[in-house]
């Protein structure tokens, strides 16, 4: 006999139907549809929104890409300054008291060469300004400059050029050289509190980005990571040591002819051979007109001088300390400064050749394993 429940329940072998609850009614109404999000307002829309991101991006990267040249420098010096500090710990130096010394050696470098620099510059100018009556009174004395001074009325037209406009320009000029060296010496401090605060936390730093390997990868990465490391390390140290040795050979030549302030020019050398493929020039130049200024002999001897030692110095003992230290060969150390100073300018000579000896040990342990067990 059939009873309500058999009329009700289904059979066992029918699925039963989902339930489809109402969407709730509040006092506003029941809600709509979710937007499709492939329909064409939606993906214009966000298109839009994502090349307005992007260009946000962009000019905050433009506006703030004097501040990330300065980090990236800084961080550069306290990856290259870490092996010191390394050195010091296995020591039994602790980490804070060997970057503390790091630092201070740092500073005393800096001080040391503005110490030597500043006084010759005071002094040098301070005599031209004391001889600017005598210069003078001696081109009056001469018949020719006479002659010239009153057959092209010189006299006047620089009255005439010394008016309220040609002085504004000039204070002008003034204030804006005030404003770079101001802008130089900002840029120095930042630099160099960068620099200590990530040789401090360098470990921590570190580790922080070996955290967002994945684990499976983490060990690989950590060893060619810490290898490019030591790479960037040994260029520092490369580096320094060229320079040391061109500041050398400079206070040797400047010692023999008998230039003033030897140590001066040494150190204008040295700082500026630290600068790839154009810094030895700068260095050249300035100790050159030196020896102008003091003899024409010992003008030729400087110039002679430094076209010899930068030739033994760019084709025997950079490559051959790049290949000791970096492991670089010559014709692509060369090739990196020179590309490094094209796309980059000085950040880019720094960093080149790190960069090409990075490529090169992930080339030979990463790219060309892989394409080997294809």
């Amino acid at each position: 006999m059939a009873t309500d429940d058999d009329e009700t329940t289904p059979p066992d072998d029918e699925p039963l139907e989902p339930v489809v609850k109402e969407p709730y009614a509040g006092r506003f109404g029941r809600p709509g549809s979710p937007l499709n999000r492939r329909a064409p307002f939606m993906t214009g829309l966000l298109g839009g929104l994502g090349l307005l991101l992007a260009y946000g991006i962009f000019l905050g990267l433009r506006n703030a890409a004097g501040i990330l040249v300065l980090i990236f420098i800084a961080l550069f010096l306290a990856i290259g300054l870490n092996p010191a500090v390394v050195r010091l710990r296995s020591w039994g130096v602790p980490r804070g008291t060997a970057v503390a010394i790091v630092a201070l050696s740092l500073v005393a470098l800096i001080a040391g060469g503005i110490v030597a620099l500043i006084p010759p510059l005071i002094s040098q100018t301070t005599q031209l300004i004391e001889n600017v009556p005598e210069y003078i009174r001696s081109l009056q004395r001469n018949e020719t400059i006479n002659e010239l001074v009153q057959r092209y009325d010189i006299l006047n037209r620089v009255s005439n050029a010394l008016n309220a406009g040609t002085v504004g320009n000039a204070v002008g000029g003034v204030v804006g050289v005030g404003r770079m060296l101001a802008g130089t010496v900002f840029n120095l401090l930042a630099v160099l509190v960068l620099t200590i605060y990530f040789m401090a936390s360098f470990d921590r730093i570190r580790e922080t980005g070996y955290s967002l390997v994945p684990a499976s990868r983490r060990v690989r990465v950590r060893l060619l990571t810490d290898e490019i490391l030591t790479k960037v390390g040994a260029y520092m140290v490369g580096a320094i040591s060229i320079a040391v040795l061109a500041g050398a050979s400079t206070w040797f030549l400047a010692v023999i002819l008998g230039l003033a302030y030897p140590f001066a020019l040494a150190v204008v050398v040295a700082v500026t051979d630290l600068i790839p493929q154009i810094g030895a020039t700068l260095g050249a130049i300035v100790v050159s007109l030196v020896g102008f200024a003091s003899s024409l002999s010992d003008g030729i001897v400087c110039v002679v001088f430094f076209v010899i030692y930068q030739q033994i110095e760019n084709y025997l003992i950079y490559p051959n300390v790049m290949r000791r230290s970096v492991k670089v060969s010559d014709v692509a150390a060369v090739v990196a400064a020179l590309l490094g100073v094209a796309l980059f300018g000085v950040v880019g000579a720094l960093v080149a050749i790190p960069m090409v000896a990075a490529i090169q040990l992930i080339m030979r342990e990463v790219v060309i394993p892989s394409q080997e067990a294809r």
